[in-house]
């Protein structure tokens, strides 16, 4: 296995970054590295909280992941040190404040689904107690009329029918 220096590691970590964003298949073909390489050295930049998407693609298609992360790295920031920051990752400001709403948004409804989401299930347990006790009495007389049905029978054969006298 070889080993590859630091800098050669970070340069290539650098190409995959915004605003260069280039895809690891053509890292790996100018440099002649493994795309597996190039894949774990993408990996461990994000991990070192690095936005690097994958692929090559455009900001608006990266992962929420990566999305996520640049709105948190541009949270503090003030506007002229995000232009700054947008310029170097070739982005644009209305991107960033776009991507900070839909994380706002996020979690937004939750509570509220959450709570109409119990009060459903605290109906739908009522209604089940409710049609469980219907069925056991239900149940309970079906099983009285069938043994009246069957004392009747019992009977009529001991006696014969009393409807005749």
């Amino acid at each position: 296995m070889a080993r590859y220096s630091d800098e050669l590691k970070q340069k290539m970590q650098l190409r995959m970054m915004p605003p260069n964003n280039e895809p690891v298949s053509q890292i790996a073909r100018d440099s002649g590295l493994s795309e597996g390489t190039l894949y774990k050295w993408q990996k461990e930049a994000r991990a070192n909280g690095f936005v690097v998407p994958g692929g090559g693609l455009e900001p608006d298609r990266w992962s929420s992941r990566d999305k996520f992360s640049i709105v948190v790295e541009t949270a503090t920031l003030s506007e002229i040190e995000l232009s700054e920051y947008c310029r170097a990752k070739g982005l644009f400001a209305e991107q960033i404040e776009a991507w900070r709403d839909a994380c706002m948004q996020a979690n937004g409804g939750i509570a509220q689904q959450a709570s109409q989401l119990q009060k459903e299930l605290r109906n739908k347990e009522r209604e089940m107690k409710t049609l469980t006790r219907e069925l056991k009495r239900k149940e309970a007389a079906l099983a009285e009329t069938a043994a009246l049905l069957v004392l009747r029978k019992k009977a009529q054969s001991i006696w014969g029918d009393q409807e005749d006298a």
